[in-house]
Parts: C-alpha cells; structure tokens; sequence
C-alpha cells in the first residue's frame, strides 16, 4: 500500500481555528510558537490544521483577510520547526459534523456546494508554493449515509478546481458515519495519484468516549476498563452507545486487545490496495476521563496496527478538546504515550 510520507505521525490542533468562539484572543492564545517547537520536539512531522469557515469568510461569504494572514502565520511556524501541515476545513458555511453549530443545507443546496468549491480554490490560490509541505482535507466528517452519493459529486468539483491551481498538492477525502473506516468503500475511485483516503477512529466508542456528554444516551458517570473482555465491552457499548460498534465478532471471554484493530482496518487495506490510494487517520484518540494508563494502552493497540500498514495518522488532540496530549494530566505518562504517536 502506498505511504502518504511527511504525514505519518501527527497531532490536531482542534479548537484554535475551528469549534472555538472565533475571537482575536483565542486565535492569539490558544496555539503559540512554543507550542510548534514542543510538537517538534516530540518527534512529529506534521501536524492537522481543523479551521472553520467563519476564519477565512463571513456570513455573506465575504473574504476575511486577516484569517488568511493567521493560517500563513501557523504554516511559517510550522515549517520553522519542519513540520508538514494538514489544511481540513472542520466547518463550511451550511454544514458542521456537530449540529449544536446550527449549519444545515449543504447537501440539498447547489448555491452553497458552490460556495464551498470557491472558498477551496481561494485557498488554493492563497497557499500555493508551498509544495508537499502542504495538503488539503476537504471536509471534516461527513456525517449521513444518505449524503454519499452527493459528497462524491461535490468532492470531484471541488478537486478538479482545486488541480487547475495546484495540479499535484495531496488532497484528502473521508466518507460518511464522521468519517468512518467502513464509509470508504464508497469512494469514488481516487480522481488521480495525489488523492488520500482519510478516516478517523475512536474505536470502540464504549471506551474511548466513556462518560462523553455528547453522546446520547452515555451517562456522565460511565466507565470502562480496557481489562474487560470484548463480551463485556460489547453490553455496555449496547446499553450506553448502541450501534456504534461491532465487538460481538470476537470471542466474548477474550480481552480486548490489538486484533480488535487489525479487523477494523482490513477491509480498508485491502480497498487502498486496489486502488493504489494511501490511508491517512486524522483523528484518533482516548477522552480525558480514562485513566492515563489505560489511555497508553489504548494507544499502543492501535499504533500497532498503524504501523502494520504503513497509515499517517495525527492524534487529537493538542490540548484540551477534551483529549488533550499536552494537558497535565498525562505528564506521568507522556514519555510512553509519544512514542506511540
């Protein structure tokens, strides 16, 4: 399977451009240059730049140039510390993966599937030059099978406008269920040798997400340990998130363990080598109410797997979003944890 090189281990920077209040001081505080040189100095080599429209253009679609001139800012930072970065546009104008921000009509709305291809090729005019250090990610998490159809279509617009400005940047495109590993089989066929496969995995969700207050139907007092067998795992996943994984393929006294993930991934290996795409993760990771140690764990399961199959990857989060990997309640663990990064 084709590598996706200069992107295989990565962090998020989530909650600085996108899902925040959009306000100066966020954009000021919230990522610094000391944070490229601590990602740097853990041994990354890129990093996942999630911005939300509201950064770049208003209501009207108006451009804003000082949103431009922050994300020319963050890719000169991170080429100071040699690190490669990931454009995803985390929120367009009429859709967001999280319906609390109210965006609604994308997928029925031909004027605002426009207004999503225009606002990626001024991106692309506004960050060419910058060759293989740079890739874009079309759109964070499509969220309903029933979108599929339309998101190939409006992804293959926006790629071919995107390859009249820059005909060989990488561009990444996820499918739908958030982006789910099981969506890429349908795909369509990778419009040229410069389109990724991307998903995200927090599998199992019963685990990862444990105590989660958005997830319905999780009760805030909900915990998991990673010792509990997949048939364990199994009925709680049924009673506090049902649907959101398949733990029952494996024998039910049998504890969890790296083959969960070895399974996960098969089908997409094998769809990746057919068509002679690269994989790409771009969200994975534990909720800061599991234990630090379990969280290595969690961890090493899946990095295992990763790196089986030569798949980039970028963890989420920086910090805080709750999952943050620089947030202090890691220090004792941190060591261990980056080195499965």
């Amino acid at each position: 399977m084709r590598e996706f090189k200069g992107f295989e281990h990565g962090v998020d920077l989530g909650g600085w451009f996108s899902q925040c209040d959009h306000t100066k001081e966020r954009y000021d505080t919230f990522v610094t240059e000391a944070d490229f040189a601590t990602i740097a100095s853990w041994g990354l080599d890129h990093v996942r730049l999630p911005i939300d429209y509201e950064l770049v253009e208003d209501a009207e679609g108006n451009e804003i140039p000082e949103g431009y001139d922050r994300i020319r800012k963050a890719l000169e930072l991170a080429g100071k510390n040699h690190l490669n970065v990931i454009l995803d546009l985390h929120k367009t104008f009429g859709y967001s993966f999280d319906e609390g921000y109210g965006e609604s009509g994308f997928f029925d709305n031909p004027a605002l599937q426009e207004r999503f291809c225009a606002l990626w090729e001024r991106l692309a005019k506004a960050f060419s030059g910058y060759g293989d250090a740079l890739a874009f990610e079309l759109l964070n998490e499509v969220t309903k099978k029933e979108y599929s159809d339309t998101w190939n279509k409006v992804a293959a617009e926006c790629i071919a406008r995107i390859r009249k400005i820059l005909p060989e940047v990488k561009i990444l495109i996820g499918g739908y269920y958030n982006n789910s590993i099981v969506a890429l089989k349908d795909l369509d066929a990778p419009a040229d040798e410069n389109i990724v496969y991307n998903f995200h995995c927090y599998d199992p969700l019963v685990f990862t997400h444990q105590g989660a207050g958005w997830v319905s139907s999780m009760p805030a007092d909900f915990r998991l340990s990673l010792d509990s067998t997949y048939g364990e795992m199994a009925d709680a996943s049924d009673r506090v998130c049902p649907g959101t994984c398949d733990l029952r393929d494996f024998p039910a006294d049998e504890k969890f363990g790296v083959a969960y993930f070895d399974k996960c991934f098969a089908d997409a290996v094998r769809i990746a080598e057919e068509r002679n795409v690269p994989l790409y993760c771009g969200e994975y990771g534990v909720i800061d109410l599991a234990s630090p140690e379990e969280t290595v764990r969690w961890y090493r399961f899946i990095s295992e797997c990763f790196n089986k199959y030569k798949i980039g990857r970028a963890a989420w989060n920086y910090r805080q979003m709750d999952f943050g990997l620089s947030d202090d309640r890691l220090a004792g663990v941190r060591e261990e944890l980056l080195k499965l990064l």
